[in-house]
């Protein structure tokens, strides 16, 4: 008798735990009324399914089809038309007749005569129409054609790669337009809906939810872009075309696919409109597109890092490299830096840090909060213009002079590492000074864990800069088994943090 009153006991420890999902008993009700209580239904947080027909219906004929044709060159070589045998049998069946007539077809162009095929859409009525910069890139003839089957040549306006973004025009007057919505409330959940040409078949229509916001894609060039992260089917040629709300307004411009076989796998990524007619804006102005750059690199917080720097939690952007004579260096930003917002806006990961720098104007004036030591600062800072080469941390190549470096050996450290001196023509290779880095020859196991190999070269110690075998050694002389090191790490053009944690009774060999 006992075993089954402890049981029903914990049934009913669980039910006081949720009052909501079971009906309350009298005081003296029995313990078998008690477990069949019956079950309160919960209200339905979603209700019915959406309708689009009459969203279609509206939108629609704003939504063009737009071919770049290049006859020296080939373009957009990922938007290309597919071969015969990467199209499925069942949309074999839906193409013209003739798409595909053999190797001399004539709507598949051969040789170095290349076709892409996009999506577009108007955004004004006099002809104005917005794409994907890669629909179009070194195409020597573009044509647009509407919904009614107009087809017009169009003038390229403007193109940035790095917001995956072209204006095009035509002539054009008293066209259908797109209202423009506000991706920057987007949220996970909500219904888009996506219109375009895949494969060639017009005015296709798909729809899902946005699965992530501000999503950086690590697959794609477009650092400055926080892509909205979708499940619409978006296929090879909807690229340019709008994703649209329930209220039928463009809230982002599909750009991207994560595949393994080059089709839908559930993965798609747009552009959201107001990074897309920021962009748009300027180019009709200016003919491009400027940005601002703060003059730093940075790179996401592990959680070893973070314990490492002393800091709360893994948030934020860890300065590794601040470029001399940048915004940032006459700021006053330092290296361990961590960056935790700009203009009051949060810096939850790396990757958010260059669309908040990205997306304002050179010469802005920005406020960040930092981390320093473990203690909050701001710091405020004015932008220069963005230059690619130094936000891609390239450095120069410099000459080798043959001198050999010297081969001085490493002394014990509780890391294990041995170093080795630079050679001034190795320094000029990596871009570094004069008394910066040493050139890792050994390492210790707690090291290798972490990520380090021979080869690597350290440029500091936390904020402590080595220079020699010897000043490594002295750096790490305080450290204790179990504290966790920050080491900055120079591999190729490739500058970072390690955390390492000393491992117990480990020394160099």
């Amino acid at each position: 008798m006992n075993r089954p009153l402890r049981s029903l006991a914990v049934l009913g420890v669980i039910a006081a735990t949720l009052p909501t999902a079971c009906t309350a008993q009298p005081s003296g009700a029995s313990l078998q009324g008690a477990t069949t209580a019956q079950l309160v239904p919960a209200a339905p947080i979603v209700t019915g399914l959406p309708d689009f027909t009459n969203l279609v219906q509206q939108v629609g004929p704003a939504v063009v089809n737009v071919s770049a044709e290049a006859g020296s060159r080939r373009v957009a070589r990922a938007q290309q038309m597919p071969d015969e045998e990467q199209i499925p049998e069942f949309f074999r069946r839906m193409l013209p007749p003739g798409m595909f007539e053999g190797p001399d077809g004539p709507q598949m162009p051969q040789g170095p005569h290349g076709v892409s095929m996009g999506t577009g859409f108007l955004i004004s009525n006099d002809g104005y129409v917005l794409t994907n910069h890669h629909v179009v890139d070194g195409a020597d003839t573009v044509t647009v054609t509407l919904s009614d089957r107009r087809e017009f040549k169009a003038k390229v306006v403007g193109s940035d790669q790095q917001s995956d973004v072209a204006l095009l025009k035509i002539d054009a007057k008293s066209l259908p337009a797109l209202r423009i919505g506000d991706s920057a409330h987007l949220k996970p959940g909500q219904w888009v809906v996506a219109i375009g040409s895949p494969f060639g078949l017009d005015q296709s229509v798909t729809a899902g939810i946005v699965s992530a916001v501000g999503r950086a894609n690590p697959y794609a060039d477009q650092r400055y872009v926080p892509f909205i992260q979708t499940d619409v089917a978006i296929n090879r040629g909807n690229s340019g075309g709008p994703l649209l709300n329930t209220s039928g307004e463009v809230v982002g411009i599909n750009s991207q696919i994560f595949s393994n076989s080059g089709g839908y796998m559930g993965v798609s990524f747009a552009i959201p409109i107001d990074v897309a007619m920021s962009a748009a804006d300027q180019i009709k102005k200016t003919g491009k597109v400027s940005r601002g750059q703060l003059g730093v690199q940075v790179q996401a917080i592990s959680a070893d890092e973070a314990r490492g720097l002393g800091l709360p939690d893994a948030g934020g952007a860890l300065v590794s490299v601040v470029l001399p004579g940048s915004a940032a260096s006459r700021a006053g930003i330092e290296r361990m830096d961590v960056i935790r917002a700009v203009n009051g806006r949060s810096v939850s990961v790396s990757s958010d840090l260059p669309p908040l720098i990205g997306g304002l104007s050179p010469g802005s004036k920005v406020r960040l909060s930092i981390l320093r030591d473990g203690k909050p600062r701001e710091i405020s800072v004015t932008l220069d213009a963005l230059n690619e080469a130094l936000a891609d941390g390239a450095v120069d190549e410099g000459s080798e002079d043959g001198t050999p470096a010297p081969a001085t050996p490493g002394g014990k450290n509780v890391l294990g590492l041995v170093g080795k001196d630079l050679s001034t023509s190795e320094r000029q290779q990596l871009g570094l000074q004069s008394n910066e880095g040493v050139r890792l020859s050994r390492v210790g196991d707690a090291a290798a864990e972490a990520g380090l190999q021979p080869g690597d070269v350290i440029l500091s110690v936390g904020r402590t800069s080595v220079g020699t075998s010897a000043s490594l050694d002295r750096a790490l002389s305080g450290v204790r088994d179990g504290q966790t090191v920050m080491l900055l790490v120079r591999r190729g053009n490739a500058t970072q943090f390690i955390a390492v944690t000393a491992g117990e009774g480990e020394a160099a060999g």
